[in-house]
Protein backbone atom coordinates (compact mmCIF):
# COMPACT_ATOMS: atom_id res chain seq x y z
CA UNK A 1 0.00 0.00 0.00
CA UNK A 2 1.63 3.26 -0.68
CA UNK A 3 1.22 6.22 0.86
CA UNK A 4 0.08 9.85 -0.58
CA UNK A 5 2.54 12.36 -0.92
CA UNK A 6 1.95 15.65 1.56
CA UNK A 7 3.09 18.86 0.45
CA UNK A 8 5.72 20.19 3.10
CA UNK A 9 4.47 23.14 5.40
CA UNK A 10 6.95 26.28 5.58
CA UNK A 11 6.76 28.03 8.75
CA UNK A 12 9.57 30.12 8.39
CA UNK A 13 7.54 33.09 6.92
CA UNK A 14 3.69 32.88 7.19
CA UNK A 15 1.39 34.57 5.06
CA UNK A 16 0.84 36.59 8.01
CA UNK A 17 4.29 37.27 9.09
CA UNK A 18 5.10 38.22 5.01
CA UNK A 19 2.38 40.64 4.83
CA UNK A 20 3.43 42.72 8.26
CA UNK A 21 7.67 42.59 6.28
CA UNK A 22 6.34 43.84 3.23
CA UNK A 23 3.73 46.13 3.53
CA UNK A 24 5.30 48.56 5.74
CA UNK A 25 8.55 48.38 3.54
CA UNK A 26 6.14 49.20 0.29
CA UNK A 27 4.83 52.07 1.91
CA UNK A 28 7.87 53.11 3.04
CA UNK A 29 9.49 53.51 -0.18
CA UNK A 30 6.51 55.35 -1.37
CA UNK A 31 7.13 58.04 1.43
CA UNK A 32 10.91 58.21 0.55
CA UNK A 33 10.40 58.59 -3.14
CA UNK A 34 7.76 61.51 -2.74
CA UNK A 35 10.93 64.03 -1.14
CA UNK A 36 11.85 64.51 -4.58
CA UNK A 37 8.35 64.13 -6.11
CA UNK A 38 6.63 66.99 -3.62
CA UNK A 39 10.05 69.23 -4.25
CA UNK A 40 9.75 69.41 -7.57
CA UNK A 41 5.70 69.81 -7.83
CA UNK A 42 5.47 72.47 -4.82
CA UNK A 43 7.97 74.93 -6.18
CA UNK A 44 6.58 74.45 -9.86
CA UNK A 45 4.13 76.21 -8.59
CA UNK A 46 6.21 79.04 -7.79
CA UNK A 47 5.50 82.06 -10.58
CA UNK A 48 8.52 83.26 -12.15
CA UNK A 49 10.76 80.36 -11.04
CA UNK A 50 8.90 77.82 -10.98
CA UNK A 51 9.37 75.76 -14.55
CA UNK A 52 13.16 76.56 -14.28
CA UNK A 53 13.65 75.64 -10.23
CA UNK A 54 11.39 72.69 -10.95
CA UNK A 55 13.48 71.22 -13.88
CA UNK A 56 16.67 71.92 -11.38
CA UNK A 57 15.56 69.83 -9.03
CA UNK A 58 14.34 66.93 -10.86
CA UNK A 59 17.74 67.05 -12.57
CA UNK A 60 19.72 66.97 -9.26
CA UNK A 61 17.47 64.14 -7.22
CA UNK A 62 18.52 62.01 -10.56
CA UNK A 63 22.02 62.65 -8.87
CA UNK A 64 20.95 62.28 -5.83
CA UNK A 65 19.38 58.62 -6.66
CA UNK A 66 22.47 57.35 -7.74
CA UNK A 67 24.35 58.18 -4.62
CA UNK A 68 21.20 56.75 -2.43
CA UNK A 69 21.47 53.55 -4.32
CA UNK A 70 25.30 53.41 -3.89
CA UNK A 71 24.29 53.44 -0.35
CA UNK A 72 21.62 51.12 -0.54
CA UNK A 73 23.85 48.84 -2.26
CA UNK A 74 26.35 48.44 0.32
CA UNK A 75 23.68 47.82 3.17
CA UNK A 76 22.29 45.08 0.99
CA UNK A 77 26.20 43.57 0.84
CA UNK A 78 25.56 43.98 5.30
CA UNK A 79 21.81 42.51 5.20
CA UNK A 80 22.61 39.42 3.02
CA UNK A 81 25.13 38.32 5.61
CA UNK A 82 23.28 39.61 8.32
CA UNK A 83 19.93 37.29 7.42
CA UNK A 84 21.74 34.50 6.61
CA UNK A 85 23.73 34.24 9.50
CA UNK A 86 20.02 34.76 11.65
CA UNK A 87 18.34 31.88 9.41
CA UNK A 88 21.57 29.93 10.67
CA UNK A 89 21.02 30.63 14.69
CA UNK A 90 24.56 32.64 14.43
CA UNK A 91 23.22 35.53 16.45
CA UNK A 92 26.49 36.42 17.66
CA UNK A 93 28.29 36.64 14.42
CA UNK A 94 25.15 38.60 13.19
CA UNK A 95 25.23 41.68 15.52
CA UNK A 96 28.98 41.28 14.47
CA UNK A 97 28.23 41.65 10.64
CA UNK A 98 26.01 45.01 11.91
CA UNK A 99 28.23 46.80 13.57
CA UNK A 100 31.08 46.13 10.90
CA UNK A 101 28.51 47.43 7.85
CA UNK A 102 27.22 50.40 9.64
CA UNK A 103 30.92 52.11 10.47
CA UNK A 104 31.93 50.98 6.49
CA UNK A 105 28.41 53.13 5.36
CA UNK A 106 29.03 55.81 7.76
CA UNK A 107 32.42 56.24 6.75
CA UNK A 108 31.36 56.05 2.89
CA UNK A 109 28.62 58.57 3.08
CA UNK A 110 30.87 61.17 4.98
CA UNK A 111 33.41 60.33 2.22
CA UNK A 112 30.69 60.83 -0.63
CA UNK A 113 28.61 63.93 0.85
CA UNK A 114 32.36 66.01 1.14
CA UNK A 115 33.90 65.02 -2.27
CA UNK A 116 29.87 66.31 -3.82
CA UNK A 117 30.35 69.21 -1.76
CA UNK A 118 34.07 69.97 -3.43
CA UNK A 119 32.98 68.96 -6.57
CA UNK A 120 29.73 70.59 -6.99
CA UNK A 121 30.32 72.74 -10.19
CA UNK A 122 32.02 69.99 -12.20
CA UNK A 123 29.66 66.92 -11.04
CA UNK A 124 26.50 69.04 -12.39
CA UNK A 125 28.98 70.18 -15.42
CA UNK A 126 29.32 66.84 -16.65
CA UNK A 127 26.10 65.92 -16.68
CA UNK A 128 24.18 69.25 -17.37
CA UNK A 129 26.33 71.24 -19.74
CA UNK A 130 23.20 72.30 -21.95
CA UNK A 131 21.22 73.65 -19.68
CA UNK A 132 20.67 77.31 -19.49
CA UNK A 133 22.25 79.59 -16.71
CA UNK A 134 19.41 79.76 -14.44
CA UNK A 135 18.34 75.98 -14.71
CA UNK A 136 22.45 75.37 -13.74
CA UNK A 137 22.70 77.98 -10.81
CA UNK A 138 19.51 76.40 -9.10
CA UNK A 139 21.13 73.43 -9.48
CA UNK A 140 23.86 74.16 -7.91
CA UNK A 141 22.45 75.48 -4.99
CA UNK A 142 20.13 72.44 -4.65
CA UNK A 143 22.99 70.31 -4.75
CA UNK A 144 24.96 71.69 -1.99
CA UNK A 145 22.51 71.52 0.26
CA UNK A 146 21.50 67.86 -0.44
CA UNK A 147 24.80 66.83 -0.78
CA UNK A 148 25.14 67.96 2.99
CA UNK A 149 22.51 65.15 3.93
CA UNK A 150 23.66 62.11 2.12
CA UNK A 151 25.83 60.97 5.82
CA UNK A 152 22.67 61.11 7.27
CA UNK A 153 21.22 59.26 4.01
CA UNK A 154 23.53 56.42 4.59
CA UNK A 155 23.25 56.43 8.70
CA UNK A 156 19.08 55.71 7.35
CA UNK A 157 19.79 53.26 4.79
CA UNK A 158 22.00 51.02 7.19
CA UNK A 159 19.79 51.33 10.19
CA UNK A 160 16.52 50.43 7.86
CA UNK A 161 18.44 47.18 6.30
CA UNK A 162 19.22 45.95 9.75
CA UNK A 163 16.00 46.70 10.89
CA UNK A 164 14.31 44.95 8.41
CA UNK A 165 16.27 41.43 8.39
CA UNK A 166 14.91 41.35 12.00
CA UNK A 167 11.65 41.73 10.40
CA UNK A 168 10.73 45.31 12.24
CA UNK A 169 9.71 47.11 8.78
CA UNK A 170 7.32 48.54 11.23
CA UNK A 171 9.51 50.73 12.59
CA UNK A 172 11.07 52.38 9.04
CA UNK A 173 7.90 52.65 7.42
CA UNK A 174 6.88 55.02 10.82
CA UNK A 175 10.36 56.77 10.09
CA UNK A 176 9.74 57.54 6.73
CA UNK A 177 6.19 58.58 7.38
CA UNK A 178 7.04 61.25 9.49
CA UNK A 179 9.97 62.41 7.06
CA UNK A 180 7.53 63.04 4.26
CA UNK A 181 5.12 64.46 6.57
CA UNK A 182 7.49 66.41 7.61
CA UNK A 183 9.35 67.62 4.66
CA UNK A 184 5.37 68.67 2.83
CA UNK A 185 5.26 71.36 5.98
CA UNK A 186 8.82 72.16 5.80
CA UNK A 187 8.17 73.06 2.06
CA UNK A 188 5.05 75.07 2.28
CA UNK A 189 6.64 77.37 4.98
CA UNK A 190 10.10 77.80 2.91
CA UNK A 191 8.54 78.57 -0.29
CA UNK A 192 5.01 79.54 0.61
CA UNK A 193 5.97 81.85 3.46
CA UNK A 194 9.22 82.09 3.78
CA UNK A 195 9.70 82.69 -0.15
CA UNK A 196 13.48 80.93 0.23
CA UNK A 197 13.18 79.38 -3.26
CA UNK A 198 15.37 76.44 -4.04
CA UNK A 199 17.52 77.10 -1.18
CA UNK A 200 14.18 76.32 0.92
CA UNK A 201 13.40 72.93 -0.35
CA UNK A 202 17.01 71.96 -0.31
CA UNK A 203 16.89 72.98 3.37
CA UNK A 204 13.57 70.68 3.66
CA UNK A 205 14.74 68.23 2.26
CA UNK A 206 18.43 68.26 4.40
CA UNK A 207 15.98 68.26 7.89
CA UNK A 208 13.99 65.44 7.10
CA UNK A 209 16.27 63.25 6.06
CA UNK A 210 18.53 64.05 9.27
CA UNK A 211 15.75 63.43 11.67
CA UNK A 212 14.92 60.04 10.88
CA UNK A 213 18.65 58.90 10.33
CA UNK A 214 18.78 59.50 14.39
CA UNK A 215 15.58 58.05 14.62
CA UNK A 216 16.71 55.07 13.03
CA UNK A 217 19.93 54.75 15.35
CA UNK A 218 18.24 54.80 18.47
CA UNK A 219 15.55 52.22 17.37
CA UNK A 220 18.47 50.11 16.26
CA UNK A 221 20.21 50.46 19.76
CA UNK A 222 17.14 49.13 21.45
CA UNK A 223 18.86 45.57 23.97
CA UNK A 224 15.42 43.95 22.76
CA UNK A 225 16.69 43.72 19.23
CA UNK A 226 18.03 40.26 17.78
CA UNK A 227 20.92 42.84 16.35
CA UNK A 228 21.55 45.06 18.33
CA UNK A 229 24.27 47.89 17.60
CA UNK A 230 24.86 49.71 20.67
CA UNK A 231 26.36 54.09 19.96
CA UNK A 232 28.45 54.04 22.51
CA UNK A 233 30.22 50.63 22.68
CA UNK A 234 33.60 50.00 22.00
CA UNK A 235 34.26 49.63 18.07
CA UNK A 236 36.94 47.26 16.87
CA UNK A 237 37.73 47.09 13.15
CA UNK A 238 37.55 43.53 11.80
CA UNK A 239 39.20 42.71 8.20
CA UNK A 240 37.62 39.51 7.57
CA UNK A 241 33.84 40.45 8.08
CA UNK A 242 34.39 43.97 6.24
CA UNK A 243 35.98 41.62 3.06
CA UNK A 244 33.01 39.48 3.63
CA UNK A 245 30.74 42.61 3.31
CA UNK A 246 32.19 44.03 0.67
CA UNK A 247 32.70 41.10 -1.83
CA UNK A 248 28.87 41.57 -2.00
CA UNK A 249 28.25 44.99 -1.55
CA UNK A 250 30.86 46.18 -4.53
CA UNK A 251 29.15 43.93 -7.10
CA UNK A 252 25.48 45.17 -5.71
CA UNK A 253 26.71 48.91 -5.60
CA UNK A 254 28.61 48.63 -8.90
CA UNK A 255 25.11 47.43 -10.59
CA UNK A 256 23.19 49.72 -8.63
CA UNK A 257 25.40 53.06 -9.14
CA UNK A 258 25.84 51.59 -12.97
CA UNK A 259 22.10 51.77 -13.67
CA UNK A 260 21.11 55.21 -11.85
CA UNK A 261 24.53 56.23 -14.23
CA UNK A 262 22.44 55.01 -17.27
CA UNK A 263 19.23 56.84 -16.05
CA UNK A 264 21.10 59.89 -15.77
CA UNK A 265 22.80 59.44 -18.61
CA UNK A 266 19.52 59.59 -20.57
CA UNK A 267 18.20 62.00 -19.12
CA UNK A 268 21.16 64.24 -20.26
CA UNK A 269 19.84 63.23 -23.73
CA UNK A 270 16.37 64.67 -23.00
CA UNK A 271 17.89 67.64 -22.01
CA UNK A 272 20.60 68.39 -24.85
CA UNK A 273 20.52 72.21 -26.32
CA UNK A 274 18.92 70.73 -29.35
CA UNK A 275 15.78 70.34 -27.00
CA UNK A 276 15.91 73.28 -25.80
CA UNK A 277 16.32 75.98 -28.50
CA UNK A 278 14.87 73.31 -31.36
CA UNK A 279 11.60 71.83 -32.70
CA UNK A 280 10.58 70.71 -29.36
CA UNK A 281 11.58 74.02 -27.70
CA UNK A 282 8.45 76.20 -26.63
CA UNK A 283 8.82 79.61 -26.90
CA UNK A 284 7.47 82.27 -23.92
CA UNK A 285 7.41 85.74 -23.35
CA UNK A 286 7.98 87.20 -19.57
CA UNK A 287 6.88 89.54 -17.37
CA UNK A 288 10.15 91.76 -18.95
CA UNK A 289 9.50 91.08 -22.39
CA UNK A 290 12.05 88.80 -22.34
CA UNK A 291 11.59 85.67 -25.08
CA UNK A 292 12.66 82.65 -23.21
CA UNK A 293 12.49 78.89 -24.66
CA UNK A 294 11.17 76.53 -22.55
CA UNK A 295 12.31 72.32 -22.85
CA UNK A 296 8.55 70.54 -22.49
CA UNK A 297 10.55 67.51 -23.24
CA UNK A 298 12.77 67.70 -20.48
CA UNK A 299 9.46 69.02 -18.22
CA UNK A 300 7.56 66.37 -19.43
CA UNK A 301 10.10 63.76 -19.00
CA UNK A 302 10.43 65.07 -15.40
CA UNK A 303 6.96 64.28 -14.77
CA UNK A 304 7.17 61.08 -15.97
CA UNK A 305 10.11 59.75 -13.97
CA UNK A 306 9.13 61.15 -10.45
CA UNK A 307 5.06 59.95 -10.95
CA UNK A 308 7.30 56.50 -12.44
CA UNK A 309 9.22 56.56 -8.84
CA UNK A 310 5.89 56.15 -7.29
CA UNK A 311 4.32 53.07 -9.05
CA UNK A 312 7.59 51.31 -8.95
CA UNK A 313 8.18 50.94 -5.23
CA UNK A 314 5.98 48.18 -4.94
CA UNK A 315 8.49 46.29 -7.10
CA UNK A 316 11.51 48.11 -4.93
CA UNK A 317 9.31 46.83 -1.70
CA UNK A 318 9.42 42.88 -2.62
CA UNK A 319 12.65 43.18 -3.90
CA UNK A 320 13.72 44.95 -0.43
CA UNK A 321 11.87 42.36 1.51
CA UNK A 322 13.38 39.38 -0.51
CA UNK A 323 16.94 40.20 1.24
CA UNK A 324 15.32 39.20 4.47
CA UNK A 325 12.67 36.26 3.04
CA UNK A 326 15.29 34.09 0.80
CA UNK A 327 18.38 35.58 2.90
CA UNK A 328 16.92 33.55 5.91
CA UNK A 329 15.60 30.44 3.55
CA UNK A 330 19.22 30.52 2.44
CA UNK A 331 20.85 30.47 5.86
CA UNK A 332 18.52 28.16 7.07
CA UNK A 333 20.36 25.51 4.87
CA UNK A 334 16.63 24.02 3.14
CA UNK A 335 16.87 24.19 -0.75
CA UNK A 336 13.28 23.19 -0.96
CA UNK A 337 12.30 25.72 1.47
CA UNK A 338 13.89 28.68 -0.47
CA UNK A 339 12.41 27.61 -3.97
CA UNK A 340 8.68 28.02 -1.85
CA UNK A 341 9.71 31.41 -0.67
CA UNK A 342 10.75 32.24 -4.03
CA UNK A 343 7.35 31.94 -5.42
CA UNK A 344 5.88 33.53 -3.51
CA UNK A 345 7.51 36.35 -3.76
CA UNK A 346 6.98 36.23 -7.42
CA UNK A 347 3.69 35.70 -7.05
CA UNK A 348 3.06 38.66 -4.66
CA UNK A 349 5.28 41.02 -6.56
CA UNK A 350 3.08 40.84 -9.53
CA UNK A 351 -0.19 40.96 -7.34
CA UNK A 352 1.21 44.17 -5.46
CA UNK A 353 3.09 45.56 -8.38
CA UNK A 354 -0.43 45.30 -10.64
CA UNK A 355 -2.71 46.87 -8.31
CA UNK A 356 -0.06 49.61 -7.75
CA UNK A 357 0.26 50.29 -11.89
CA UNK A 358 -3.54 49.94 -12.23
CA UNK A 359 -4.51 53.50 -9.54
CA UNK A 360 -1.09 55.34 -11.26
CA UNK A 361 -3.03 54.31 -14.34
CA UNK A 362 -6.21 55.33 -13.36
CA UNK A 363 -5.07 58.70 -11.79
CA UNK A 364 -2.69 59.81 -14.09
CA UNK A 365 -4.51 62.87 -14.97
CA UNK A 366 -5.27 64.12 -11.64
CA UNK A 367 -1.54 63.92 -10.86
CA UNK A 368 0.00 65.22 -13.45
CA UNK A 369 -2.09 68.41 -13.15
CA UNK A 370 -0.62 69.27 -9.61
CA UNK A 371 2.37 70.30 -11.41
CA UNK A 372 2.85 73.88 -12.49
CA UNK A 373 4.32 72.82 -16.03
CA UNK A 374 2.43 74.41 -19.56
CA UNK A 375 0.14 72.22 -21.12
CA UNK A 376 2.52 70.48 -23.74
CA UNK A 377 4.98 69.24 -20.95
CA UNK A 378 1.75 67.32 -18.94
CA UNK A 379 0.61 65.82 -22.39
CA UNK A 380 4.12 64.79 -22.98
CA UNK A 381 4.13 63.40 -19.40
CA UNK A 382 0.95 61.26 -19.60
CA UNK A 383 2.05 59.92 -22.84
CA UNK A 384 5.36 58.62 -21.53
CA UNK A 385 3.14 57.37 -18.44
CA UNK A 386 0.54 55.27 -19.89
CA UNK A 387 3.46 53.85 -22.32
CA UNK A 388 5.52 52.67 -19.64
CA UNK A 389 2.86 51.40 -17.01
CA UNK A 390 1.62 49.31 -19.26
CA UNK A 391 4.86 47.55 -19.87
CA UNK A 392 5.82 48.08 -15.67
CA UNK A 393 2.40 45.04 -15.38
CA UNK A 394 4.22 42.88 -16.91
CA UNK A 395 8.10 42.81 -16.65
CA UNK A 396 9.48 45.16 -13.42
CA UNK A 397 8.53 41.76 -11.23
CA UNK A 398 10.62 39.86 -13.52
CA UNK A 399 13.30 42.53 -13.98
CA UNK A 400 13.39 43.73 -10.30
CA UNK A 401 12.15 41.23 -8.23
CA UNK A 402 14.12 38.47 -10.01
CA UNK A 403 17.78 39.78 -9.28
CA UNK A 404 16.49 40.82 -5.45
CA UNK A 405 16.03 36.90 -4.88
CA UNK A 406 19.60 36.06 -6.59
CA UNK A 407 21.01 38.85 -4.96
CA UNK A 408 19.74 37.25 -1.77
CA UNK A 409 21.03 33.69 -2.28
CA UNK A 410 24.56 35.14 -2.84
CA UNK A 411 24.79 35.10 -6.87
CA UNK A 412 25.70 38.93 -6.60
CA UNK A 413 28.39 39.03 -10.09
CA UNK A 414 25.88 37.57 -12.23
CA UNK A 415 22.99 40.45 -11.25
CA UNK A 416 26.14 42.96 -11.88
CA UNK A 417 27.11 41.59 -15.31
CA UNK A 418 23.63 41.09 -16.70
CA UNK A 419 22.23 44.47 -15.22
CA UNK A 420 25.26 46.78 -16.60
CA UNK A 421 25.12 44.83 -20.17
CA UNK A 422 21.27 45.57 -20.42
CA UNK A 423 21.65 49.08 -19.10
CA UNK A 424 24.32 50.25 -21.78
CA UNK A 425 22.90 47.75 -24.64
CA UNK A 426 19.56 48.96 -24.03
CA UNK A 427 18.67 51.69 -21.43
CA UNK A 428 21.12 54.31 -23.07
CA UNK A 429 22.39 52.60 -26.25
CA UNK A 430 18.50 52.68 -27.92
CA UNK A 431 17.71 55.54 -25.93
CA UNK A 432 20.21 57.86 -27.52
CA UNK A 433 19.89 56.29 -30.90
CA UNK A 434 15.80 57.39 -30.04
CA UNK A 435 17.05 61.00 -29.03
CA UNK A 436 20.34 62.43 -30.80
CA UNK A 437 20.28 64.58 -33.80
CA UNK A 438 23.90 63.85 -34.16
CA UNK A 439 22.90 60.77 -36.68
CA UNK A 440 20.74 61.98 -40.03
CA UNK A 441 17.79 59.39 -40.89
CA UNK A 442 17.40 58.64 -37.13
CA UNK A 443 13.72 59.87 -35.05
CA UNK A 444 13.91 62.20 -32.60
CA UNK A 445 11.24 61.21 -30.29
CA UNK A 446 12.66 63.24 -27.09
CA UNK A 447 11.16 62.20 -23.90
CA UNK A 448 9.24 58.68 -25.45
CA UNK A 449 12.69 58.14 -26.65
CA UNK A 450 14.17 57.92 -23.44
CA UNK A 451 11.39 55.18 -21.88
CA UNK A 452 11.39 53.06 -25.04
CA UNK A 453 15.03 52.67 -24.09
CA UNK A 454 13.85 52.35 -20.77
CA UNK A 455 11.42 49.46 -21.42
CA UNK A 456 13.78 47.46 -23.49
CA UNK A 457 16.41 47.30 -20.66
CA UNK A 458 13.20 45.88 -18.70
CA UNK A 459 12.33 42.97 -21.06
CA UNK A 460 15.81 42.43 -21.59
CA UNK A 461 16.51 42.04 -17.74
CA UNK A 462 13.88 39.76 -17.60
CA UNK A 463 15.17 37.45 -19.94
CA UNK A 464 18.60 37.18 -18.42
CA UNK A 465 17.85 36.91 -14.82
CA UNK A 466 15.03 34.71 -14.95
CA UNK A 467 16.90 32.37 -16.82
CA UNK A 468 19.77 32.21 -14.34
CA UNK A 469 16.67 31.01 -11.99
CA UNK A 470 15.46 28.38 -13.54
CA UNK A 471 18.88 26.96 -13.84
CA UNK A 472 19.54 26.47 -10.70
CA UNK A 473 22.96 28.27 -10.74
CA UNK A 474 22.18 30.42 -8.00
CA UNK A 475 22.73 27.39 -5.72
CA UNK A 476 26.63 27.25 -5.92
CA UNK A 477 26.83 30.54 -4.44
CA UNK A 478 23.98 30.71 -2.10
CA UNK A 479 26.19 26.72 -0.96
CA UNK A 480 23.14 25.10 -1.42
CA UNK A 481 24.60 22.27 -4.32
CA UNK A 482 21.71 20.04 -4.58
CA UNK A 483 18.68 18.86 -2.89
CA UNK A 484 18.86 17.49 0.29
CA UNK A 485 18.64 13.59 0.44
CA UNK A 486 14.47 12.70 1.45
CA UNK A 487 14.12 11.70 5.31
CA UNK A 488 12.97 8.70 5.76
CA UNK A 489 8.87 7.55 6.81
CA UNK A 490 8.98 6.73 10.39
CA UNK A 491 7.48 3.04 10.00
CA UNK A 492 9.87 2.12 7.07
CA UNK A 493 12.28 -0.72 8.14
CA UNK A 494 15.40 -1.24 6.44
CA UNK A 495 15.95 -4.54 4.93
CA UNK A 496 19.53 -6.28 4.79
CA UNK A 497 19.72 -9.15 1.67
CA UNK A 498 21.40 -12.40 3.34
CA UNK A 499 21.67 -14.45 0.29
CA UNK A 500 25.37 -13.45 0.10
CA UNK A 501 28.11 -12.23 1.63
CA UNK A 502 28.91 -10.13 -1.28
CA UNK A 503 25.65 -8.20 -0.57
CA UNK A 504 26.71 -7.21 3.45
CA UNK A 505 28.48 -4.11 3.84
CA UNK A 506 32.43 -4.35 4.99
CA UNK A 507 33.28 -3.58 8.04
CA UNK A 508 33.71 -0.12 9.52
CA UNK A 509 35.85 0.75 12.29
CA UNK A 510 35.10 3.19 14.76
CA UNK A 511 37.03 3.89 17.78
CA UNK A 512 35.81 5.23 20.65
CA UNK A 513 38.01 8.27 22.11
CA UNK A 514 36.54 7.57 26.02
CA UNK A 515 37.01 4.00 27.01
CA UNK A 516 39.54 3.45 23.49
CA UNK A 517 36.75 0.37 23.03
CA UNK A 518 36.82 -0.85 19.28
CA UNK A 519 33.47 -1.86 17.58
CA UNK A 520 32.53 -3.27 14.62
CA UNK A 521 29.44 -1.83 12.91
CA UNK A 522 28.33 -4.22 9.97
Amino acid sequence: MTKSKTKPKYTLFTGKALLFLILPIVIEQIFSTSLGLFDSMMISNIPEIGENASNAVGNVDYMNNLIIQLFSAFCTGGAIITSQLIGAGDIETANKSAKQMLFLVLVMSVCIGGLCLALNWPLLKLFYSEVTPTVFGYQQTYFYVTAASFPFIGLFNACAALLRVQRKSFFTMVSAAISCILNIGLNALFLFVLNMGVIGVGLATLICRGIPAVFMLILLSNKKNTVCVRIFEKFRFDGKMIKKILKLAIPAGIESCLFQLGKLMTNTFVNAGCYANGEFAKEVIDELGNVKHINVQANGNTIANQINNIASVVGGGVGTSCLTVIGQAVGAGDIKQCKHYMKKMFLLSYIMNGICCGIILATVPWIVNLYGFGVEAKEIGKQCLYFCLFFQLVTYPLSFTTPAILKATSDVKYVMYCAVISMFVMRVGLAFLMTTDKIPGLPRLGAMGYWIGMCSDWVLRSVLFLSRLLSGRWKKSSGLLKDPPPEPEADSVPVIALDGAADLPEPEIIEDKEDNDVQADV
